[in-house]
């Protein structure tokens, strides 16, 4: 939720005026005595008895002390009613917040967010998830309605400020807001987000258009590498089964640039809410065999990658039916999320579980010829056709109702504009074509839309697949679990209790008539049609393979050669790469300790085909030539406290500004990582390659020397400007920083309020497409954007022998001292006891809160 607090910073303004008008003493008040007293009115009970209508029976809930709830119940329902109790005790802001994103109803929060709200209520997700719960399964059904239960009666008997301190904020503008009891469909709205939050190609489909409109094909393609040879897949032999189906043919277009303006636009609202979206962002997970464990049984480690915020994006928390019976089977240990019941990531009494991105094509831009003599009309193989129209009124804090329209093609909403019909009339700079590669040509319409089709709007929860993954036993439940889960696909690593590890890539993966998905395709006849999906039984999986060992880092998941089509856009495998060397190269039979340094493992992949290039080169100045010197040595750790790793880093960013960005928009200029290391690596030994000249110095044609010598000169002469010029001082950490920032109010530019919510910054080791993935953009500076939102290790030797750490703390109020304590640890690569037995949740306990009906 990186830029949200923009859209609040006008508000906000009026807080600080009256702080300014109570003079000294309101800047008091908001830095001193509103901490200390009533943001202490939100902090949860943890000792003693609550009575709580709507239990069957006593519900004990320990808190460890990184105060994480530990929950024990006698029936399915009193455990998660309990689960949803204390969800809300410590994070009701945050999923109050959530799930007016979800909505489309931010701005009856803040007044700011219309045009967000517009392209929610375009998506429907709400409609999506009302017709999901409906759906449910009743033993699921019957789970959703025990956490809401339980979160609304934690409503019933707590006002505002009893909530959250940010209500305190919030009230100052908008008096009037009310809360709403918590609904079912909240609940599944969460998983929508989730999938647009790890969507597919949509992204990439605009900027390849838009980086045609100045570029030649082949220097698109040049920009968009294929999955490196020399780096692992995830699977290397699929466990069962094979299909003899071809790879649909590519294609490429282009559309004019209003168009793809609009959509940009459109599609990057939500990321100023929920995070910057970044396709080069993903996780780690791998899971290690007992042939290559210390203790002879599996090893799992998990690290989602996602946006940095605060706090924590994840609630850690265990979930225990006391006895365990057919009627209540949940005895799991791991992370929910706020506004979700069971667990998400983790691990039960037989088997554990990771999660990374899969990041399949899912999603698909289709240009809609209009009806010129009605716009409410769109062409389907020759016939007009009329949209599908849904009405939404979108409330507005302080301001009258806005009515919309939402048109809805056979493929998916419009999402091309927000008012009205684009139009293509006129304007001599756009050529009204669409060529192919096979020179075949489309006439572009006068008038079009460009319409989304994607898998998540089809009613399929998000959740189903984990809720099941919670009580499975074995391998074959654990597939039976994945094959619910339609979006996001993730890839789904599985270790058990009798030694087994297992892989599995779920997921709704089209199969297309025609086309690779890689560009928005004509949507008038039936030629770029989805007709299918992969079958499951044909996805890849793999159980016990003969490496010893999976790993999934969001590389290429399928064998080479695999018949089907997944994605063209994964990662390119160089935290894969190094994970795998990490494994087959491990100095002994490999323990927790030796994963934890690999969780760690801040090696940069592509400063070893870069930095020799610029070793090689000499300067006559003794600083530069003092540099290169401390360079030569470097092992390519991008450490916190490493000086090279400084020098190199901000080497690495004037490199991808000189080299790149006089040739591409600003919107795409070089954002760092695997796709940058895999370009620069292509051209590195092309001295006079396209990327090397600087367009912008038209008397001279650069060449990859003269690239490289600027950008080092440039990044000595910064690095003396930002730290002086003792190079002792200059470390990567100094400059490469997280500050976790509140998901609405902590970026408003008003310090009194940002001071209230946001922590940090903490320095930190690693970066983009490193293991420790603590990822920045070179344009931007070097602050964190996104983060290893937890790191997780399951030993299935001894599963009270687990350690965990996430980003923040486990509290969602400000001031708590769960709020921020996480954070110094998992800057540092420190972790903390995922306790399993309840004596060691005992033990360790700082309160027992016992919820009575």
């Amino acid at each position: 939720m990186k830029k949200a607090g923009k859209v609040v910073g006008r508000f906000l303004i009026g807080v600080v005026i009256l702080a300014l008008i109570a003079g000294a003493g309101g800047l008091f008040y908001f830095k001193s005595y509103l901490p200390d007293s009533i943001a202490e009115k939100s902090f949860p009970q943890i000792d003693g008895e609550i009575k709580v209508d709507g239990l069957n029976a006593k519900v004990d809930v320990y808190r460890d002390g990184m105060g994480i709830p530990h929950i024990y119940a006698s029936t399915s329902h009193d455990l998660f009613f309990a689960q949803g109790y204390v969800h809300a005790q410590d994070r009701f802001w945050q999923m109050d917040t959530w799930r007016h994103i979800g909505a489309g109803r931010v701005s009856e929060m803040f007044a700011s967010q219309v045009d967000t709200d517009m392209f929610l209520r375009t998506l429907g997700w709400t409609e999506i998830a009302k017709q999901e719960y409906k759906a449910l399964e009743p033993e699921f059904k019957a789970m959703v309605d025990s956490y809401t239960e339980g979160v609304n009666a934690y409503l019933k008997d707590h006002g505002k400020e009893a909530l959250s301190l940010e209500y305190e904020v919030l009230g100052l503008l908008n008096p009037d807001y009310k809360i709403e009891p918590w609904s079912p469909s909240n609940t599944l709205t969460w998983g929508k987000m989730l999938a647009y939050d790890l969507r597919g190609n949509m992204d990439e489909e605009i900027k390849r258009a838009i980086l045609l409109k100045t570029l030649t094909p082949e220097q698109v393609d040049e920009l968009f590498p294929s999955y490196p040879e020399d780096h692992p897949v995830i699977v290397n032999k699929i466990g069962e089964g094979s299909s003899a189906l071809t790879t649909p043919t590519a294609l490429a277009a282009e559309i004019p640039n209003e168009t793809l303006d609009v959509l940009y636009r459109n599609v990057t609202l939500l990321d100023e809410l929920m995070g910057p979206f970044d396709s080069g962002v993903g996780s780690n997970s791998w899971v290690i065999s007992g042939a290559l464990t210390a203790t002879g049984m599996p090893l799992l480690a998990n690290d989602p990658h996602l946006a940095i915020q605060m706090p924590s994006i994840w609630y850690q928390i265990g979930l225990h039916c006391k006895p365990k019976t057919a009627d209540c089977p949940y005895d799991v240990a791991g992370f929910s999320m706020a506004g979700v019941p069971a667990v998400i990531i983790g691990h039960n009494d037989k088997i554990a579980w990771g999660f990374t991105n899969l990041g399949p094509d899912v999603m698909d831009l289709y240009i809609e010829k209009i009806n010129p003599e009605n716009p409410n009309q769109y062409e389907v193989n020759g016939e007009w056709v009329d949209f599908e129209i849904r009405k939404e009124t979108i409330k507005v804090a302080g301001g009258d109702p806005i009515e919309m329209d939402v048109r809805i093609s056979r493929h998916g909403p419009v999402i091309s504009e927000v008012f009205g019909v684009l139009k293509n009339e006129g304007d001599p700079d756009d050529e009204k074509f669409i060529p192919f590669k096979d020179n075949v040509g489309i006439e572009l319409p006068a008038q079009y839309a460009i319409a989304l089709k994607w898998t998540a709007f089809t009613v399929s929860s998000s959740f189903v697949a984990p809720w099941m993954m919670n009580t499975a036993e074995n391998f074959e439940q654990f597939r039976e679990a994945a094959r619910t889960a339609k979006v996001p696909s993730q890839n789904l690593v599985y270790a058990d209790i009798e030694g087994n590890i297992g892989y599995q890539a779920p997921g709704d993966i089209p199969i297309r008539n025609n086309g690779d998905g890689t560009l928005p395709v004509p949507g008038w006849t039936d030629d770029y049609e989805w007709t299918g999906y992969i079958p499951f039984d044909e996805l890849p999986y793999t159980y016990n393979p003969a490496e010893g060992y999976i790993a999934a880092a969001n590389n290429q998941v399928e064998p080479r050669g695999y018949p089907y089509l997944i994605s063209n856009d994964y990662d390119l495998g160089y935290r894969a790469n190094r994970i795998v060397d990490m494994i087959e190269n491990a100095p002994a039979k490999i323990d927790i300790a030796y994963i934890q340094k690999m969780q760690g493992d801040n090696y940069d992949g592509g400063a070893e085909y870069v930095l020799p290039h610029l070793l090689g080169m000499r300067f006559a100045a003794s600083n530069l030539t003092d540099g290169l010197a401390t360079l030569k040595n470097w092992d390519y750790q991008a450490s916190a406290d490493s000086t090279p790793a400084a020098i190199y880093e901000v080497f690495w960013k004037n490199l991808l500004i000189e080299a790149f960005n006089d040739d591409l928009p600003e919107r795409y200029w070089p954002n760092g990582g695997a796709p940058w290391f895999e370009v620069t690596r292509k051209i590195v030994d092309e001295p006079n390659s396209f990327w090397w000249d600087d367009k912008t110095t038209t008397d001279t044609v650069e060449t990859r020397d003269d690239i490289f010598a600027r950008s080092y000169e440039k990044a000595i002469a910064e690095l003396e400007d930002k730290l002086g010029d003792d190079p002792s001082k200059w470390t990567w950490g100094a400059l490469h920083t997280a500050t976790f920032e509140n998901g609405t109010l902590g970026k408003s530019g008003v310090f009194l309020i940002e001071d209230l919510f946001n922590r940090g910054p903490f320095a930190t080791s690693g970066g983009k497409s490193i293991v420790n993935a603590t990822n920045w953009n070179p344009n931007l500076g070097y602050e964190v954007t996104n983060v290893p939102s937890m790191r997780q290790i399951v030993d299935l030797s001894n599963l009270n022998n687990s350690f965990t750490v996430h980003t923040t703390g486990q509290s969602g109020h400000a001031f708590h001292k769960h709020y921020d304590d996480m954070s110094p640890l998992w800057a540092n690569i420190k972790y903390y006891p995922m306790w399993w037995e309840q004596e060691s949740v005992i033990k360790d306990s700082e309160g027992h809160l016992q919820l009575a009906p």
